[in-house]
């Protein structure tokens, strides 16, 4: 009789959790509302990364025309208030293919700035992978692509986007978006490891015998297409966002893949980008040329807000510039419904990291830049740096575990060689 009493209230146990499962998916938001607020947010973002895009070209014209200390502190301003809402939508790439084939006119990093522009002895002259290594469009009317002459001698956006970005199919030859701007406003940070940035002199852009660096209206002529290329740019991605955009549909033809493409942006975003080529590379070289926003040391804020970007997406809240909030229903709420420890788990995951990242920020802000936390013998720095990358390992395993509570297919997270085969790195 004990044995069957046991039976019997192990059954009735189960039988309650299978009820309270049901009634829990069956209050759970549907996966077009999930789908929707996740377009949403991603409408909001890029939104917001357009006006603080337009407010970048606005600062870098007046330093075009204007060249002064004060002029080119502004556009630097502008370019640091651009990045944290352009990075929070980088959640969206990797599951949604038409952001993942556009991403790279934005963002892409990083690059052999001597396409662009003049660049240090210590920089080289020549590389083996790269024939345009030190190309200098802004020095030269012409310049060789793959045994053709190209006319450069006309800067412009058009140029700049269907001519050198990717000149040669070499990814390293990155001619527009951020961190080409970035390039052009900083120049190169020769300090190493050591503390400092980019040391670019607002006499670059100056007019006649006060000219530094030669070409001060070619520099300006390719600024300027430059930024106003990457609004156009993003102009572009905030319409494949809107009602009628084509990412937007694409995501709701097909909810099972949609909630896929939610965690594949989380997990590849966290793993193999963020955790791996991003940071586990740079600290394994302890390499500052590896580090992302490496003209301007703000790469600790950019980082931080890829971090925040992931926690939107799960929890369904996007804070706007204005301070307005777009949230709604989340694919939290599903795994919760599913599966409520994984749900608590991965929302601790996200604060931790966070929280991780934070850290690293703070130190920055003190005065330890984040390629000098990557130094090579700066064993606190070093720790600061892998406990992030930690707390991003652990997240994505989270983020699997969602992946297979919901039973959800066609979700692949990217990995890295620098987490996954370290040893290929140094060869």
């Amino acid at each position: 009789m004990k044995i069957l009493a046991r039976s019997l209230t192990f059954a009735l146990a189960a039988a309650t959790t299978l009820a309270a499962g049901h009634a829990a998916w069956a209050d759970a938001p549907s996966a077009d509302a999930v789908l929707k607020n996740y377009a949403d947010i991603a409408l909001a973002g890029y939104s917001d990364a357009l006006e603080k895009a337009k407010a970048l070209d606005e600062a870098t014209d007046k330093l075009i025309a204007d060249p002064s200390e004060a002029t080119l502190k502004a556009a630097r301003e502008a370019w640091r208030n651009s990045r944290p809402f352009y990075q929070q939508t980088e959640a969206f790439r990797f599951g949604n293919p038409i952001v993942d084939d556009w991403e790279g006119r934005v963002n892409a990093w990083p690059l052999d700035e001597g396409l662009i522009d003049y660049v240090d002895q210590s920089y080289g002259t020549e590389s083996d992978e790269n024939s345009l290594y030190t190309a200098n469009v802004i020095a030269n009317q012409t310049i060789t692509v793959n045994g053709e002459s190209v006319d450069v001698s006309k800067i412009t956006p058009e140029l700049l986007q269907d001519k050198l970005q990717e000149a040669g199919g070499i990814e390293a030859n990155v001619a527009t978006g951020y961190h080409a701007i970035e390039f052009l406003l900083w120049g190169q940070d020769l300090h190493g490891t050591d503390a400092g940035a980019g040391e670019r002199p607002y006499t670059d852009y100056a007019k006649g015998d006060a000219c530094t660096g030669g070409h001060c209206d070619r520099r300006g002529e390719y600024l300027d297409a430059a930024t106003d290329l990457l609004v156009s740019d993003l102009e572009e991605m905030v319409g494949n966002w809107q009602e009628d955009g084509a990412a937007r549909k694409e995501l709701l033809a097909d909810p099972a893949k949609g909630l896929s493409a939610i965690l594949t942006g989380m997990g590849s975003l966290s793993y193999g980008e963020l955790a791996g080529e991003r940071m586990k590379l740079g600290l394994l070289l302890h390499d500052p040329e590896e580090e992302h926003d490496c003209f301007s040391d703000n790469t600790h804020i950019s980082h931080l807000n890829d971090v925040l970007g992931i926690r939107n997406v799960y929890t369904g809240r996007y804070e706007r510039a204005d301070g307005s909030m777009v949230e709604g229903p989340a694919i939290a709420e599903l795994v919760a419904a599913k599966a409520p420890d994984i749900d608590k788990e991965i929302r601790a995951d996200l604060d931790d990291s966070v929280g991780k990242f934070e850290a690293i920020a703070k130190a920055a802000v003190g005065g330890e830049a984040y390629d000098q936390q990557i130094g090579e013998g700066n064993d606190a720095g070093n720790a600061r740096v892998q406990a992030g990358i930690d707390a991003l390992i652990t997240q994505t395993r989270a983020i699997e575990r969602a992946v297979a509570a919901l039973d959800l297919g066609g979700v692949t997270i990217e990995g890295s060689d620098s987490l996954d085969n370290a040893g290929a790195v140094f060869q």
